[in-house]
């Protein structure tokens, strides 16, 4: 399976949020290492996994949705 590697620049423009609320609110609250970004090479440097992030901001969309009713 191939993934589409975004940098947090990258990410905040596809989900319209800010790259410093990526980094400071969401990054291990929200978006956990190894299943929606990696450290490559063990670096600071965050690359964040497009489609694991896409599927899981997808499927709580439907889980809250579903409480709605």
């Amino acid at each position: 399976m191939s993934n589409t590697y975004l940098t947090t620049d990258q990410l905040a423009e596809r989900i319209h949020y800010n790259p410093r609320t990526i980094r400071n609110e969401l990054v291990d609250c929200c978006l956990f290492e190894g299943q929606h970004y990696i450290r490559p090479f063990g670096r600071r440097k965050m690359l964040f996994i497009w489609e694991q992030i896409e599927k899981d901001m997808i499927s709580l969309s439907d889980d809250s949705i579903a409480l709605a009713c």
